[in-house]
């Protein structure tokens, strides 16, 4: 059985989307800076695509197809930067937005250094006591030689 146009017109579509969208659109190339920083660019991409078409019976049969084709078909994309991956080897991986919720997305990352900063305080509070109770004990040694 022979091919129907719309196959055609559908294949050819769908290999021009091929090469439109690829993981370089979404995930873009990684920019090194001097200080050693690496920062990724990040796209959220969407795409549409339509096809149609029909047969319709010819006037004249002679000289045309049993039934001539009439179709098209349409595609669009949309890339939106969404933002950056900062990988730096002094803050780690950080994400920053472009968008709007900068007061939002600021909380978040520092949420991780806040709760590293209070572990630091109780680990030093430990050591502290630890300290002061084998300053005692040599107090007390010391005391009891004297």
């Amino acid at each position: 059985m022979a091919e129907h146009p719309i196959q055609g017109l559908m294949k050819t579509a769908m290999e021009s989307i091929k090469g439109m969208v690829d993981v370089n659109t979404i995930v873009g190339d990684a920019l090194e800076t001097p200080d050693g920083t690496v920062i990724i660019p990040i796209s959220r991409v969407a795409f549409g695509f339509a096809a149609g078409g029909g047969d319709y019976e010819a006037e004249e049969t002679a000289t045309t197809q049993n039934h001539p084709f009439g179709g098209a078909s349409g595609a669009g994309i949309s890339v939106k930067p969404v933002g950056f991956l900062v990988c730096s080897p002094t803050n780690g991986v950080r994400f920053m937005s472009v968008e709007s919720n900068l007061v939002y997305d600021r909380i978040i990352d520092m949420v991780p250094q806040v709760i590293s900063k209070i572990e630091n305080m109780f680990n030093s509070n430990k050591n502290n006591d630890a300290d002061l109770e084998q300053l005692a004990q040599t107090a007390e040694t010391q005391s009891t030689n004297t």
